[in-house]
């Protein structure tokens, strides 16, 4: 699936500023797309003043004209450790960059290739090299290689905290410091949107390979379940490679057209953006105009309003996730805060933006953008 252009250049813009500097052709290689391509895209970035290009490398216009950065520069350093490949994570690392940086401490950003295990190693450099904490993002794919990371992250001798992860209960790292959206309420958002609209028949499609996409899950069926006016949902992956933790029913795999079409739903509700667009284009494919046979509704809304038809989209507080659990570092950074401080586990509310994707199965569509 090839990945939008906004989504991409977003990607770069967010790597860029996240180092200061950074080689075209390791950009291509972390994107994986080609050189050309990469510089196609620095060259818009540049256009737009949110870049600067030199030969073969690219800075951040923030790192020439940011006090922060130049002094943080200096500082000591912090940890961030996130997934490869992974632009939601993009935002919050703003977030959390504007906080570090402001307080005068440096960022040292790892990035965590897709294979299983692969932030421990990048902990253990980061912390050789004088990281004095850290802010996590594992990628955790399965409930396995959540486990596997469980005994070494609760050892860890430097404050840390998780972002956008919630460990289970009772688990070893039920005792530390995280930050998260509550991904509950914004499945609350997106079912409560579509049952007031008149929706009784509704697909849920998400990702099964991350602590988000599993809560999502969870938390559609229990809504759904509670709400008696709804005649009929089902579940099923929102892509065929979405999912490590089967096995799965037949309908639980199948082709969302044809989902659709046999439950008789009036609307779909897809984790994340990427994968809602391409429905849309699938379904324009088939026959099926959107939102006049089938609402849609998008969780995540990092490129959601860019469609052809602007997505209904579910928000969680990205940015703010960042900041929320930097601040919450450098409290345990500062021994005289930290001292007494109880763990905490924050969670923080996504909220919903109505656009042009989302009507009445009637036909009777809401022409405003409501923020929720």
């Amino acid at each position: 699936m090839r990945e939008p252009v906004d989504l991409r250049r977003q990607r770069i813009l967010a790597a860029v500023q996240a180092r200061g500097s950074a080689r075209v052709s390791d950009l291509a290689a972390e994107l994986q797309v080609s050189v050309v391509t990469v510089r196609r895209d620095v060259e818009e970035l540049t256009r737009e003043g949110r870049l600067r290009r030199g030969h073969g490398v690219v800075r951040s216009t923030l790192a020439a004209e940011e006090l922060p950065t130049r002094r943080a520069a200096e500082g000591d350093p912090v940890a961030v450790v996130v997934p490869e490949r992974h632009s939601y994570l993009s935002e919050t690392l703003h977030g959390a960059r504007s906080v570090l940086e402001a307080a005068g401490l440096r960022i040292a950003l790892h990035i965590a290739p897709q294979v299983a295990g692969a932030e421990r190693p990048l902990v253990e450099r980061a912390l050789a090299d004088g990281a004095r904490g850290l802010l996590l993002a594992p990628r955790w794919r399965s409930r396995a290689g959540e486990e596997a990371d469980q005994e070494w992250l609760a050892a860890l001798d430097v404050p840390a905290v998780l972002m956008e992860r919630r460990p289970r209960p009772g688990s070893p790292l039920h005792a530390m410091d995280s930050v998260c959206s509550d991904h509950w309420y914004g499945a609350h958002l997106a079912v409560e949107h579509l049952v007031g609209l008149g929706h009784r028949r509704i697909v849920f499609a998400t990702r099964d390979d991350s602590p988000t996409a599993r809560t999502l899950r969870a938390a559609f069926a229990e809504i759904a379940a509670a709400h008696p006016e709804v005649e009929a949902w089902a579940w099923a992956l929102s892509a065929a490679e979405a999912g490590h933790d089967g096995p799965y029913t037949d309908d639980e795999t199948a082709e969302l057209p044809g989902l659709l079409r046999r439950t008789g739903a009036t609307a779909a509700v897809l984790h994340g953006d990427v994968d809602a667009l391409m429905l849309v284009q699938r379904l324009a494919d088939s026959g099926v105009r959107v939102p006049q046979d089938c609402s849609v509704v998008a969780y995540d809304d990092v490129v959601a309003g860019l469609g052809i038809t602007p997505l209904t989209a579910v928000a969680p507080p990205k940015a703010e996730v960042g900041r929320v659990a930097a601040q919450l570092l450098l409290e345990r950074l500062d021994p005289e805060r930290a001292g007494g401080r109880s763990v905490r586990r924050v969670e923080l509310l996504p909220t919903l933006t109505v656009r042009g994707s989302t009507q009445s199965p009637s036909g009777g569509r809401q022409t405003h953008q409501d923020d929720q």
